[in-house]
């Protein structure tokens, strides 16, 4: 199976290569953003706003040659479910991969969404469930009182009982956080297809519920030796159940690795972080971390890239979610200078003529 690529939208602003400031596209966390700095500003001023901005980079991703968008989670971001409705109408192609923990409410209800967006989508809808904060006084921020211990029962639930609904008539669950009684969709809302299921960890729960409900398990990313061991002991774990792999990670290519090394000592002097002493490593641990999420970048030319990611293909991952900041002009350099070399390195036609 040819692997799919999935370009970030960023939810809760961008960042730019020459300027740090985040106040930039479309101004996500300045109500005053047509002012850009002294003596420059935006001629579109209010007819410009944050969603043109995500609109533009969704359609920067479609014409770069992604398959699909990744539609990220943050508690000081965008809704994920409201930027996917938003830019389902930009593309008739892209997946949308929906970011969003289980504590949104009703399992029914979601469902119900998905079968909208299913509809009107032709079948592109995709979800990704997480846990949602790590931190107990942010989820409480948000309404979410239940325990850190029950958080996965909850997400087990919540798809048991999503799916349950979605094919089911009439279905009746009762469980610790859903109740449904004679539940299903009928009518033009009946048989519909449920959306992709991504979940990801490491801990031996999160691998024992992604073994159970995931089409699809995210890995953060780590080298390719330790991408290559939780593939393996995730395919022990889920006895013969057929399990993609995605791996979120972010990349930083130019022509050159010197080109490359130059912008990311730029990016991080900017931004005030520690730069690396050791710069000879292609992975980055936490780069562009506060900016996409991701756990690491790869830095360096298109071609050590494509070969690291191509790497990562051959020891088992087929889907690759990527950003790197800014997303608007980067997903147009990513697609055009390094998405067809990892498709060429990951061809079997190629593969056999090397």
């Amino acid at each position: 199976m040819a692997n799919q690529f999935y370009w970030q939208l960023p939810t809760s602003g961008d960042a730019r290569y020459g300027n740090a400031t985040k106040q930039r596209r479309g101004e996500a966390s300045d109500p005053h953003y047509p002012v850009f700095g002294n003596g420059i500003t935006d001629p579109r001023r209010n007819a410009f706003s944050y969603f043109d901005y995500i609109h533009q980079v969704t359609k920067a991703a479609d014409l770069a040659g992604f398959q699909g968008v990744f539609i990220p989670d943050n508690p000081d971001g965008e809704e994920p479910w409201i930027v996917a409705g938003y830019v389902g109408r930009s593309t008739q192609r892209l997946k949308l991969l929906t970011q969003f923990d289980a504590s949104r409410g009703s399992a029914v209800y979601a469902a119900k969404n998905a079968v909208s967006f299913q509809r009107y989508t032709g079948g592109r809808f995709a979800w990704h469930i997480t846990e949602g904060s790590s931190d107990e006084h942010t989820r409480k921020q948000l309404g979410d009182f239940v325990p850190k211990a029950d958080i996965l029962a909850r997400i087990d639930e919540f798809i048991t009982v999503a799916k349950g609904v979605l094919t089911t008539f009439p279905f009746n669950f009762v469980g610790r956080f859903f109740e449904v009684q004679d539940g299903g969709f009928q009518g033009p809302l009946s048989d519909r297809e449920v959306p992709s299921i991504y979940l990801g960890g490491n801990s031996a729960e999160q691998l024992e519920l992604s073994a159970k409900h995931a089409d699809v398990h995210v890995l953060d990313a780590a080298s390719h030796e330790a991408i290559a061991q939780q593939i393996a002991a995730y395919h022990k774990l889920a006895q013969g159940r057929a399990v993609a792999f995605s791996l979120r990670i972010d990349v930083l290519a130019r022509e050159t690795r010197e080109e490359a090394l130059e912008d990311a000592t730029r990016f991080l002097t900017q931004t005030g972080a520690t730069i690396p002493a050791d710069d000879s490593a292609l992975l980055w641990p936490g780069f562009a971390e506060q900016h996409t999420g991701a756990k690491a970048s790869l830095i360096g030319s298109y071609d050590e890239v494509a070969a690291a990611l191509a790497a990562y293909a051959h020891v088992g991952v087929t889907q690759f979610v990527l950003a790197a900041v800014p997303h608007f002009e980067e997903a147009y350099r990513v697609g055009t200078h390094v998405l067809p070399l990892v498709r060429q390195l990951t061809n079997p036609a190629h593969k056999q003529a090397a």
